[in-house]
């Protein structure tokens, strides 16, 4: 394979699906650690130049954020799989226009996010009970987010674009300098400009803006796959809504999760500064852990997205045999490490002792569950492919908030001790534990019934 080939769209529909699913996966997973590196970077360094009462603010801030995105972030997803089904077709003009509009709705989303952002990030952190010492910090991080959005948004849009026409290689590329500009410019602003957590909010924020600027550069040299200027990003209403109806779903499933988590994080708020420092560890260390699977679901939306668009049926049934055996083996391994490594993992967030044994019993408690999201995701991944992204909505919406949510102030009800007046957070993590195994158990409910294949038969 020469450099060219390497950098270019990608035919999933031809040879080996393991082979094909791991081709267009490993770069991906890189890719996602390059971005999981934006989050670690700011976390650990205010950990160790500010304080854990700022590792406690960015934490805080996530759900928030991850709230107010989520529904765009599933606009992204929506294109990937009509970008991967269109180029599947060999349908240059449908691809064409699939990738335009999906610029469009990015600079539509971006102009939104702007506007709304600020005005109701401190009525939102006063509703979670965010503590006094750090709520002021919150609403630095989220603001600065937010006003720089434009990066964000046309990330995810040109690089869910450029998965979705099999080149996870480009977009790994570009995410590795602006991950390593953004690790730079934390150190920069934080450490010697003393910016403390709205630095790490800034650095972000270029870091992206640049990612943006190179995918853009990509696509537009792709003159041989469809075409890109600015006559093909006018808005046309069918393909919009097109890429809304597979995209919307996604985002509602985001959006879910992530009020789901700041429900919680009310009840983890009360728990107080160590708790919410653990959680934010935690879920940092989660962040790595969930990569591959994450990874592999997306990998399997976009091999199942080409061989729909190619009617390639038999492919797809073989791709999910392989790659649910791809996903667990890299599930155990994960697993594995966290049950045996994890004290060792929490110490580079934190020096203070009692965190870092805190953090450590719970990344335990919800180590196995990492397995069930491996099986949750390739099927998930498959049904998206295929167009069907209302079924992993209505799994998302079960597992977290009719299970998850209850389940936590129940389990927090139950420990309360004067240690933890507002519960033990086992609650938090151990709920969150078994809505991955009972997601688990109705993916495959569901997959076996197979509803979902209806969407292979039909337009999306």
């Amino acid at each position: 394979m020469n450099l060219r080939s390497l950098f270019a769209a990608k035919d999933m529909t031809n040879g080996h699906p393991w082979q094909r699913i791991m081709e267009f996966s490993i770069p991906m997973l890189l890719g996602n650690l390059a971005q999981q590196l934006y989050n670690t970077a700011d976390t650990v360094i205010v950990g160790i130049y500010v304080g854990d009462n700022a590792l406690s603010a960015v934490g805080s801030a996530s759900p928030i954020l991850n709230l107010l995105l989520a529904l765009f972030v599933g606009i992204s997803t929506g294109a990937g799989i009509v970008v991967s089904q269109a180029f599947g077709a060999r349908d240059r003009q449908g691809l064409t226009e699939s990738i335009g509009n999906c610029i469009a709705l990015s600079a539509i989303a971006t102009v939104i996010i702007m506007v709304v952002g600020p005005l109701v990030t401190m009525p939102l952190l006063t509703l979670l009970g965010t503590p006094e010492s750090i709520i002021g910090w919150c609403a630095d991080y989220l603001n600065i987010y937010f006003f720089g959005i434009v990066g964000f948004f046309f990330y995810n849009m040109l690089s869910g674009i450029l998965r979705g026409l099999g080149d996870s290689v480009s977009a790994l590329g570009f995410l590795l300098i602006a991950a390593f500009l953004n690790i730079v410019l934390d150190i920069v602003f934080v450490a010697n400009f003393g910016m403390g957590v709205a630095g790490v909010s800034l650095a972000t924020v270029i870091s992206q803006g640049i990612s943006a600027v190179f995918c853009y550069w990509k696509l537009a040299s792709m003159k041989g796959v469809f075409d890109l200027s600015p006559k093909t990003m006018k808005l046309k209403p069918p393909v919009a809504l097109r890429i809304l109806r597979i995209g919307v779903p996604s985002g509602v499933t985001q959006a879910i999760m992530a009020t789901a988590g700041m429900v919680v994080l009310n009840l983890t708020n009360a728990m107080g500064e160590m708790v919410i420092a653990c959680n934010v560890i935690i879920m940092r260390v989660d962040g790595f852990a969930m990569m591959p699977n994450f990874t592999f679901g997306q990998a399997m939306s976009v091999y199942t997205g080409q061989n729909v668009g190619a009617a390639k049926y038999d492919r797809v049934d073989q791709g999910v045999k392989q790659g649910s055996i791809i996903a667990l083996s890299f599930a155990a391994v994960i697993t594995t490490v966290l049950l045996f490594f994890g004290r060792i993992l929490m110490g580079f967030f934190t020096t203070t002792g009692a965190l870092i044994e805190l953090a450590n019993s719970m990344i335990q408690i919800m180590a196995l569950g990492y397995l069930a999201v491996a099986v949750t995701q390739v099927l998930g991944g498959v049904m998206r492919g295929a167009g069907d992204t209302v079924t992993p909505m209505w799994i998302s919406i079960i597992s977290t908030i009719v299970i998850r949510v209850p389940l936590a102030y129940l389990m927090a009800g139950m420990t309360q001790s004067e240690a933890y007046p507002h519960g033990e957070p086992i609650a938090l993590f151990g709920s969150l534990m078994i809505s991955w195994v009972l997601g688990m158990v109705m993916s495959l409910i569901v997959f076996r019934m197979g509803k979902w294949k209806k969407k292979m038969l039909q337009p999306a």
